[in-house]
């Protein structure tokens, strides 16, 4: 499947691995169990995470995604990939000791279904950890529609305009508040473990600017955890199932 056939729909997955990835995965760890650990890497596109993590730790990997291209890929990474809706997943009750969701929650039909569905498979303790896009952040990265017509790319402020105008113009991919991140989770055994919000990588830019792009970045994220980090790129959620 090539770059960008779907993009409308389910973006794009992480192609290389790269330090965005890498500061990411450092977070997971941190906040999940891997070492030992049966670890489900949902909506994984071509498994970057699941290689990483399973080169790094004596994990247990599985990993499934929707478009059946991208499984196929992924399986060179880890053989337990399969063809799923995050609606709909084919584990049993309480198997997985950890959860990750990186960028695809905002991408599926029904996205309480899908938390519900990581809840569910979690083991009693488990985590889940769930990154999305932050409605704030100034840039729509996934392109939006105009006159019918689908451009691909970081569009500016769509995301601060009211619902039934964003909707139309983005109306393949969502956003999310904190409170509306948090709300997916109300009606379900879990408690919130922690839940920031996070400036991304910009890896693209620092190889074309390079050190300057790179003080930027590492100011950027200085800024995690003050107030002026409603316009950080993205929400990391952990969340921890009760019973």
């Amino acid at each position: 499947m090539p770059p960008s056939e779907l993009a409308a729909l389910r973006g794009e997955p992480s192609y290389v691995w790269r330090a965005g990835q890498e500061r990411r995965l450092q977070m997971i760890a941190q906040w999940t169990n891997l070492d030992g650990a049966r670890v489900l890497e949902a909506g994984g596109g071509l498994g970057v995470y699941a290689a990483q993590i399973g080169q790094r730790y004596a994990a247990s990997l599985e990993m499934f995604d929707i478009e059946i291209e991208r499984v196929r890929e992924g399986r060179e990474q880890t053989p337990h990939a399969v063809v799923s809706a995050a609606e709909h997943l084919p584990y049993p009750c309480n198997y997985f000791d950890t959860v990750l969701s990186s960028d695809v929650i905002e991408h599926v039909a029904d996205d309480q279904m899908s938390a519900a569905e990581m809840v569910r498979v979690l083991k009693p303790g488990g985590r889940a950890v769930i990154f999305t896009p932050n409605r704030w952040y100034p840039f729509e990265t996934h392109g939006h529609y105009w006159r019918g017509e689908y451009h691909f790319g970081n569009t500016p402020l769509i995301n601060y305009l009211p619902d039934n105008l964003r909707n139309r113009l983005a109306p393949h991919v969502r956003t999310y508040t904190s409170r509306g991140l948090r709300r997916l989770f109300d009606s379900q055994p879990v408690r919130i473990v922690t839940h920031h919000r996070i400036f991304a990588g910009y890896d693209n830019i620092i190889a074309r600017l390079g050190r300057p792009a790179q003080q930027v970045r590492d100011v950027l994220y200085r800024l995690e955890g003050t107030p002026l980090d409603v316009w950080a790129y993205s929400h990391m959620l952990v969340v921890e199932k009760l019973v």
